[in-house]
């Protein structure tokens, strides 16, 4: 399926790895123009390359910003001052129990997995209203509606970031322009696959006996009891980003292999 991208740009954060990097690979295999990014100058060039390597002839380009940092999400809109698409993927988590979260932590994971979101959509949505097209993306969770209490303060910016995505998608009435949220389940990626590696360690098991038993225990109501590969959110989210999506806006549209035990 052609999903005509093909002279639309789009900006993804938190793309050198995991997630991310699998959405700006399939933006590019559409032909879109895609500006990633990561932390440091180092991680934006070894994913250009990969890419690069991956998508002979990719249009592709990055810029350094950490998104706990205000000063440097300001550089990277002056250096990349308009978008057709913009995936907010950027994101943190970490397993900790609710007793043990100081309120730094709260603030920390609120300003990295929401307010990067906020500033970002706050830049570019203008401009796509002036040009009466455009894409802006959440990447949520389906922490985002069944809470994790192993990370309840990750839950919080996850739901957080439904309302913001809702409420963006309500100024686009009459236009072109869409805001939507995607909703992974647990997904293999690199940090996930660094954590099953060091639990199966430490418990001398096998990655497969982990993944048993975290779908069997954390995530009973999974369907397809597995983690999903970043390659299934990416096709999900190219999608959204397309005009053949100009009818779904204002969604949360769940990719989370039946784990969220709703009808809607």
């Amino acid at each position: 399926m052609d999903l005509q991208l093909q002279n639309k740009t789009a900006f993804v954060s938190g793309s050198t790895a995991g997630i991310g990097y699998a959405i700006a690979k399939q933006l590019l295999q559409e032909g879109a123009t895609v500006v990633i990014n990561g932390r440091t100058a180092e991680r934006i060039d070894a994913a250009i390359a990969r890419l690069q390597a991956e998508i002979p002839g990719a249009d592709v380009s990055g810029i350094a910003a950490d998104f706990s940092n205000a000063e440097e999400i300001s550089r990277l809109l002056q250096q990349l001052p308009e978008t057709d698409i913009l995936v907010n993927n950027a994101g943190i988590f970490e397993p900790t129990p609710f007793t043990d979260i100081p309120d730094a932590d709260w603030f920390r994971f609120f300003e990295v997995n929401v307010m990067s979101g906020v500033r970002l959509s706050r830049h570019y949505l203008p401009g796509m209203l002036r040009r009466n097209w455009g894409r802006i993306i959440f990447i949520s969770s389906e922490s985002a509606i069944q809470v994790p209490e192993e990370m309840i303060h990750y839950g919080m910016t996850k739901t957080a970031q439904l309302s913001v995505s809702r409420g963006l998608a309500e100024l686009t009435k009459k236009t072109n322009v869409t805001v939507n949220s995607v909703l992974p389940g647990p997904t293999r990626s690199e940090g996930v696959g660094g954590f099953l590696e060091n639990l199966a360690r430490a418990g001398n098991k096998t990655a497969e006996q982990v993944e048993g038993e975290f779908f069997q225990t954390a995530r009973p109501t999974s369907i397809i009891r597995r983690f999903l590969e970043v390659d299934e959110i990416a096709n999900l989210v190219a999608y959204v980003a397309s005009p053949l999506s100009s009818a779904t806006n204002g969604a949360a549209l769940r990719a989370d292999g039946g784990l969220v035990k709703t009808i809607v």
